[in-house]
Order: structure tokens, then C-alpha cells, then sequence
């Protein structure tokens, strides 16, 4: 295997691999379709927002419950119950829509039964990428893994924006549930070690409460996760009002909508390229908070671009951009952690994302109606440099631990 492909010489990480590849290439068509759909109903910032918002935030309230599960069943057999969960509302989205029943109140609802399903599948899938490779090749398959998720970014929305332009948003939803029968399968054809529990688990609170004092005990994991909550915060949610970029102010309509989208995910591939290459974690932390600052400063100048092929081409390093500091920040802090704990601290890594990236979804949708999508997308970008500036500053040097990420257990 090449050196950036070494994670795929495990059986049960290709398995996985191809599963995803084709589940989230469905997923990121229901993405872009839902959002045009509710543009197109609604024709409101604000309830573009608020969809996002009612999509994320159980991942948020339930997260930490979905860690604990992880860590005591088996996460193949918890990925098998939500994939298939989340196949049965992608049908039901796609029914509703393409017998013409849809309305704002239900995709409202279905967005937020999608968040409940997300809440136990995001620390499962983290858990189980774990146990599919040694150790030593964990960054390469967590880059891997990352190149697969904003890989699809590329051709989910482009296929979206066609599909949508030409027959409408119910064919991508029906698309995306068919495309989870995929990943279950690869799920069924693995073969892991047997599951070995615990048979003393401690009551579920106290179990969370461990994790919690981890995170905070540990430095380095604490500010990557405020690095990654300031980033979803202002940066992210762009993708909430890239609608309104596309139509009202681009002049793109569905298909431009998908063609900015695509350009974003061609960089994210990109970037997970560029860090699959990488040998080790070192100078990770650099790579974490210098994209972060970029995806800031490149957010900016696309905020005040009013030529479409300008604002597709400034897409691409803002999807590079994104995906190495999400992509770094998760390695760092999957090599930080024991394996014991694995799945309650990537628990809390999916609730800082759930948390600040459907109240900055809401935030902007408020924010795009009373300023317009375009400062609101700049003072958002301006303040992702602002953290990742301050982020730089206070990241412990490696003077300061000799140890490095030597030790997982160690708080640092």
C-alpha cells in the first residue's frame, strides 16, 4: 500500500471504508436537497438556521449518553441500528416529499429524530474506527476517514444540484436511503476480535462525570475542543446560508448551489489527502490552528465576492482549509485519550461540534436577516482568526511536556 492508503490494508477498514464512501455521497445529497427544499418553501435565512439547529443540538443534550453506550456495547452492532434508523428516515423524508405532503413542521421533525439517531452513531463510529486498525496507523486511518466524509462533498452536492434542478429533492433522499444499505453491509461482513463488556460498568452518570473530569484535567484536549467549538461556531454554518449565496446573490440557482458546494468538498479532499500522507502527529497542533485561521480568512474575502466563478474558486481552499483543522483536531485528540475512554471524549469532540454549529446555524440565520448573508458570513470569518490566533498562544509548547503525546493517560 502506498503510504497514504496504509489504514486500507486492514480488512476490516476497507470494509468500512467503501461503506462509507457510498452512505455519505448519499448523505451530502439529502444535505444540499434539504436545504434548497426549505429555501424553496419558506424563502426564509432564519428557518434555514433553525433546521440546522433542530438537527444538531440532541446530538448535543444526548451526546454524552451515546459516549457511555460506545464504551460498554458492541459499536458495530450500535452502527447497524443507527445506519439502518437513519435509512428509514431518509425513506420517509423522501415519501413526504415526493407525494408533494411536506411541510416546514415536518422536516423540523425529521431533522431533530436525525440528530437523536446521530447522538449514539458518532461516538460508535469513532470507537470502532479504533478497533478496525492498530494503533500506530490510527492518524492515517482517521485522515482516511475524514477524506471519505468530504470526499463524498464532492460529488453528493454536484449530483444534488442536478437531481433537483431537473426532477426535484425527493430523488436525493430516496437516493441516500438506499446508499445506507452500503455501509451495513460492509458493517455485517466484518470480522472484529469478540466484544468483551465490562461487567461492572458504573452507574451512567458517574461514567460521564470520569470523562468530563478527563477533558478537564487535560490541557491540550480542553483547547482543542474550544478551538473546534469557536471554529463551528462562526465558521461552519456558512453552509446554512450558502443557499441564499447561490440564488439571490451569485444568480446560480439549485445548480450553482451544488457546483459551490462540490468546489468545497474538492478541497476537503484535498486537505485529507495532504494529512493522509503525513508519518506521525507531530506539528499537528500547528496544522489545527493555521486552518483555522485560513478558513476564517478565506470565508472573508468569499463574503464580498459577487462573481460566481470567483466565489467557486475561493471554495476550494476553504474546504482545504476546513478539513485539515477538523481532520488534525480530531488525530490529536484521538492520540491524547486511553482507549477506555474513547468513546465518552469523542462523545464530548461531537457535542462541541453539535453545540456551537446549530447555535451559530440559528445565530446566522438571525444575524443574515437583519445584516445580510454577507457580513455576517465576514464578522464570522473574522472571528475564527481571532480564536485560532489566541489558540496559538496558549497550546502548551512541547518544552513545557517533554512527554508529548507519549502518554495517553497522562493529563496534561
Amino acid at each position: 500500500m502506498p503510504e497514504s492508503l496504509r489504514s486500507l490494508g486492514f480488512r476490516n477498514f476497507r470494509l468500512f471504508f467503501m461503506g462509507q464512501l457510498v452512505s455519505l455521497i448519499g448523505t451530502w445529497m439529502q444535505s444540499v436537497a434539504l436545504s434548497w427544499l426549505v429555501y424553496r418553501l419558506t424563502g426564509k435565512a432564519a428557518l434555514l438556521g433553525l433546521v440546522a439547529f433542530a438537527s444538531q443540538i440532541p446530538i448535543f443534550l444526548l451526546g454524552s449518553f451515546g459516549g457511555v453506550l460506545a464504551d460498554r456495547v458492541d459499536p458495530r452492532r450500535l452502527l447497524i441500528l443507527t445506519q439502518a434508523l437513519q435509512m428509514a428516515q431518509a425513506f420517509v423524508l423522501a415519501a413526504l416529499t415526493l407525494t408533494g405532503w411536506i411541510r416546514p413542521w415536518q422536516i423540523l421533525a425529521l431533522a431533530t429524530g436525525l440528530g437523536v439517531i446521530n447522538a449514539f452513531d458518532l461516538p460508535g463510529r469513532q470507537v470502532l474506527v479504533a478497533r478496525t486498525v492498530d494503533r500506530e496507523h490510527l492518524p492515517n486511518a482517521i485522515a482516511l476517514n475524514s477524506s471519505i466524509f468530504h470526499g463524498s462533498r464532492v460529488l453528493g452536492p454536484a449530483v444534488a444540484g442536478l437531481l433537483v434542478a431537473a426532477i426535484g429533492e425527493g430523488w436525493c433522499f430516496l437516493a441516500n436511503g438506499v446508499s445506507f444499505l452500503a455501509v451495513i453491509a460492509g458493517l455485517a461482513m466484518m470480522d472484529l476480535p469478540p466484544w468483551v463488556s465490562r461487567d461492572d460498568h458504573p452507574p451512567v452518570l458517574t461514567h460521564i462525570a470520569e470523562g468530563l473530569r478527563f477533558v478537564a484535567a487535560n490541557r491540550r484536549v480542553g483547547l482543542l475542543l474550544l478551538l473546534l467549538g469557536v471554529v463551528c461556531l462562526m465558521a461552519m454554518p456558512y453552509t446554512v446560508l450558502m443557499p441564499i449565496f447561490a440564488d439571490s446573490i451569485l444568480k446560480g440557482g439549485a445548480r450553482g448551489l451544488g457546483l459551490l458546494m462540490g468546489a468545497s468538498g474538492l478541497g476537503a479532499v484535498l486537505g485529507a489527502a495532504a494529512l493522509a500522507g503525513r508519518k506521525g502527529h507531530a506539528g499537528l497542533e500547528r496544522t489545527a490552528w493555521v486552518g483555522a485561521a485560513a478558513v476564517g480568512i478565506v470565508l472573508t474575502a468569499f463574503a464580498f465576492s459577487r462573481v460566481f466563478w470567483l466565489s467557486m474558486v475561493l471554495m476550494v481552499p476553504a474546504g482545504m482549509a476546513m478539513v485539515s483543522h477538523m481532520t488534525s483536531n480530531n488525530t490529536l485528540v484521538q492520540m491524547l485519550i486511553p482507549d477506555a475512554m474513547r468513546g465518552r471524549v469523542m462523545a464530548f469532540h461531537a457535542m462541541t461540534f453539535t453545540v456551537a454549529m446549530p447555535i451559530g446555524a440559528l445565530v446566522m440565520g438571525l444575524l443574515a436577516h437583519r445584516l445580510g448573508a454577507p457580513l455576517t458570513v465576514a464578522l464570522g470569518g473574522l472571528g475564527c482568526v481571532a480564536g485560532a490566533l489566541a489558540f496559538a498562544a496558549a497550546y502548551p509548547r512541547p518544552e513545557e511536556d517533554p512527554a508529548g503525546l507519549s502518554d495517553p493517560s497522562r493529563p496534561r
